[in-house]
């Protein structure tokens, strides 16, 4: 079987626990703001991509996300909703044909998980402001 192939079966880890600055992932990785993806999770880190609460999320911070084979993604705004998100970055996800949700962090994490059950899904979660 090919990687990709692989990939594609791969489950999206869960978040077990949520709070201000603080995201764990099926109770052992923790980060400040991360990246989730079927078969993995790892440390967001903005600076890759030049990533500030504003121009807000762009398409390269979810180019991981489809790499690894999420059909949804969810990006988490913070708990205040501070992070933007570029309309760059919901057009790409649409023409690609991937659903988007867009939230309160809190809520982002609640419809993570829900649809970690049974979907392909990626996220990105910012646990500040």
């Amino acid at each position: 079987m090919s990687d990709s192939k692989m990939e594609n079966k791969l489950k999206s880890p869960r978040i077990t626990d949520f709070s201000w600055g603080h995201l764990v992932v099926d109770n052992r990785d923790s980060y400040r703001d991360a990246k989730l993806f079927p078969g993995g999770s790892r440390e967001w880190d903005w600076r890759e991509t030049g990533t500030g609460h504003s121009p807000g999320i762009q398409p390269a911070d979810v180019e991981e996300l489809l790499e690894h084979g999420a059909k949804v993604i969810v990006l988490g705004r913070g708990v205040h909703n501070a992070l933007g998100v570029k309309a760059d970055t919901i057009e790409m996800l649409q023409q690609k044909s991937i659903t988007v949700h867009v939230l309160k962090t809190e809520d982002a994490v609640r419809l993570y998980n829900e649809l970690r059950e049974s979907k392909a899904v990626g996220g990105l979660f910012h646990t500040t402001c």
